[in-house]
């Protein structure tokens, strides 16, 4: 029973992880739209909110998630080829956190180098990985 608890919270925290993911690199392309230094600044202040807020949600999908796979052994790990492909890709996402993080940083120094579409293709890119790794937890098979 103890197992279903924390998937069922690795899975609330991942969701919300995502759904911050998503959002970020969204209010990158507003940021790199506008030209006015106000809402640039009010940008700033919402993107290292957001970044902020979501970073506790991807440590606790970790954290679950090495929780998760203790519970289950040592064996059943080195016999889910599935999960090393899905760590693979969780890996891409954690990077992929990180590499917002620079990004958010840029911005607040008003140093952006890239376009509003630069942004939009960041924005949707997660979105395959995201695909794969839930389709790797539910089908399990590779």
């Amino acid at each position: 029973m103890t197992m279903l608890y924390i998937k069922a919270f690795h899975l609330f925290f991942m969701v919300a992880w995502m759904a911050g993911i998503f959002y970020l690199p969204r209010l990158f392309i507003y940021h790199a739209l506008t030209n006015n230094q106000a809402v640039k600044d009010q940008f700033k202040v919402m993107e290292r909110r957001l970044w902020f807020f979501i970073t506790p949600f991807a440590i606790l999908t970790l954290v679950l998630g090495i929780w998760l796979i203790t519970l289950y052994g040592a064996q059943w790990f080195a016999a889910a080829h599935w999960l090393h492909i899905k760590l693979a890709l969780v890996s891409v996402l954690y990077v992929y956190h990180i590499y917002l993080f620079f990004i958010m940083r840029a911005f607040a120094k008003d140093k952006n180098k890239h376009s509003a579409k630069f942004y939009r293709f960041l924005n949707e890119s997660p979105v395959l990985i995201v695909l794969a790794i839930i389709g790797l937890a539910v089908v399990k098979y590779v």
